[in-house]
C-alpha cells in the first residue's frame, strides 16, 4: 500500500503533537475508536510495568512462552538501533512493510488530530496486532502504567510490576509510593498481578491498589521464591521448586526478573520446559551485552566491550553488583546520559569498579548531558574522569592506555542504540 518508507512516516509523526510526552488516555481512546477498537480482540495480554526490569521480565516471558510453541506479540520502547525492535508480530519483527503501510493506515484515520508519536504509534501496534493470529501480548509499558499509552486494555490476562524506584520523577512524582501508584495502574478487576522483589513503601500501595479493583497478587517473597544455588536457579512457589539453568542475561537482579517471568508462566499453565526456555533461550540486548564484532572491537582487540542502557540509581547498583561477577579485568567506562536523569545516583555504585570514565553527548539526542556536565558528575562521587567527543575517541584512548581492559559503554540506552547500529 505504502510507497513511503516507515522512516518517513515516523518523522511526519512526530509533527502531531507538540510535546513527546502528555500522559493521558483521551487522545489513545479517540483513535482506537476510530479503528474499530482493536485492543479489545487480542490475544490474552500480559502487561509490564515497573522502573527496572520490566523489558527483561518481558523478553523472559517471550522466549518461555515461544519455548513452549506459542505465537507471540511483543510491543517494547524504545527501539535501539531501528523502530521495528518495538514491534514483534507472532514472533517475528514486523517488517518494513508491514510496519509503513500499518503506520499510514492508521496516520490517514487520525488525520490531523493532535496526538503524541508514543500515542499513535501504540495504536499501530496494537491495530497490527489485532489483525495476525497469536496467542498471548506482551505489552511493556512505556512511561508510568497508570496513564501510559498500554493502559487501555480492560481486561489483561495478566499484569506484572518489576521493581519500582525513583525515575521519570517530572511525570511519576517525586516519593517511591507516588510512583508504586503510577505503576499499579496497571491492575484491573479479575486480573492476577505478579510483583517482583519491592520495598516495603512500594508494596503497600501496589497491596492497596490491588484490593480496591479485585486483583489478586503473587508476590515475591510471599507467594514465589527464587535464588541461586550452586550455578542453578532455583524458584520455588505452591506448584513445587524448579531446579532451571541460570539465566543467560547476567546479575543478581536477573535471578529475580527470572523469578518474576518464571511466576508468570506458572500461572499462564507452562510447564519446566518453558520455563528453562526463558532461562536460556532470552535476547535483550544492550542488557550488560558483550560486542562481538563491529569497528570498536577491532579497535580493542586484545580488551573486551561491554554494554549496559542502565540509567538511575537503583541499575547502576544492580551494574555493579554484576559486573562484580565477571572475570577480573582492568575497567574502563564510557558515559553518556540524558539530562533528566540523576547522573550521580546512577554514577555512585560503578566508582569503585572502573579504572577511570570517559565522559560523551549522546549523538542526535537534545536532552543530553553534555560530556563536561557528566565528567563534573562522575569527579564528584569518585572517578578519575575526562571528556571525548565520541564513543570511538574513548575506545581509542583506552586502547592506548590499557589494551587488554573491559570497556563499559552504558548510560544511556539511546547511547548504547547509536553503538549497536554500527557495531551489533
Amino acid at each position: 500500500m505504502s510507497a513511503a518508507s516507515s522512516d518517513v512516516i515516523l518523522e511526519r509523526l512526530m509533527t502531531l503533537h507538540p510535546k513527546i510526552i502528555d500522559l493521558t488516555l483521551d487522545r489513545m481512546h479517540r483513535l482506537l475508536g476510530l479503528l474499530g477498537n482493536p485492543e479489545q480482540s487480542l490475544p490474552p495480554v500480559i502487561h509490564v510495568a515497573g522502573t527496572n526490569g520490566k523489558g527483561s521480565v518481558s523478553a523472559m516471558i517471550r522466549a518461555g512462552l515461544e519455548g513452549a510453541g506459542n505465537k507471540v506479540h511483543v510491543f517494547t520502547s524504545p527501539h535501539l538501533a531501528r523502530f521495528h525492535e518495538r514491534i514483534r508480530v507472532a514472533g517475528d519483527l514486523i517488517s518494513e512493510q508491514a510496519l509503513a503501510t500499518v503506520l499510514e493506515e492508521v496516520e490517514q484515520i487520525n488525520g490531523d488530530t493532535s496526538i503524541t508519536y508514543f500515542e499513535i504509534t501504540t495504536c499501530a501496534a496494537l491495530y497490527e496486532f489485532s489483525r495476525v493470529p497469536a496467542d498471548y501480548t506482551v505489552l511493556e509499558v512505556g512511561l508510568g502504567g497508570r496513564l501510559d499509552t498500554t493502559n487501555v486494555i480492560d481486561q489483561p490476562e495478566m499484569a506484572i510490576i518489576t521493581p519500582v524506584s525513583i525515575d521519570h520523577q517530572q511525570f511519576l512524582g517525586e516519593t517511591i509510593e507516588e510512583i508504586a501508584a503510577e505503576k499499579a495502574g496497571i491492575l484491573k478487576r479479575g486480573c492476577f498481578g505478579i510483583v517482583g522483589p519491592q520495598s516495603d513503601a512500594a508494596l503497600e500501595v501496589i497491596e492497596a491498589k490491588a484490593r480496591e479493583v479485585g486483583a489478586t497478587l503473587k508476590t515475591y517473597g510471599q507467594h514465589w521464591h527464587v535464588w541461586e544455588e550452586n550455578g542453578r536457579l532455583i524458584y520455588q512457589d505452591e506448584y513445587g521448586l524448579l531446579d532451571l539453568p541460570m539465566p543467560v542475561l547476567i546479575g543478581a537482579h536477573q535471578v529475580l526478573n527470572a523469578g518474576t517471568a518464571i511466576a508468570a508462566l506458572r500461572l499462564l499453565g507452562k510447564d519446566e520446559t518453558a520455563c528453562a526456555a526463558a532461562m536460556t533461550d532470552t535476547q535483550w540486548p544492550a542488557r550488560l551485552q558483550k560486542l562481538r564484532k563491529g569497528p570498536l572491537v577491532d579497535l580493542l582487540p586484545e580488551g573486551e566491550i561491554w554494554l549496559d542502557g542502565g540509567h538511575n540509581a537503583a541499575a547502576g547498583a544492580a551494574l555493579a553488583e554484576a559486573l562484580g561477577r565477571l572475570p577480573d579485568r582492568p575497567m574502563h567506562m564510557i558515559v553518556g546520559m540524558l539530562n533528566t536523569k540523576d547522573v550521580r545516583g546512577y554514577l555512585a555504585p560503578l566508582a569503585p569498579k572502573a579504572q577511570c570514565l570517559q565522559g560523551v553527548s549522546i549523538p542526535g539526542e537534545a536532552a543530553t548531558l553534555s560530556a563536561e556536565e557528566t565528567v563534573a558528575a562522575a569527579r564528584e562521587v569518585g572517578f578519575e574522569a575526562q571528556e571525548v567527543d565520541s564513543v570511538e575517541q574513548g575506545v581509542r584512548n583506552i586502547h592506548k592506555k590499557d589494551p587488554q581492559s573491559r570497556v563499559l559503554i552504558s548510560g544511556s540506552l539511546y547511547l548504547t542504540g547509536n553503538v549497536l547500529q554500527e557495531n551489533g
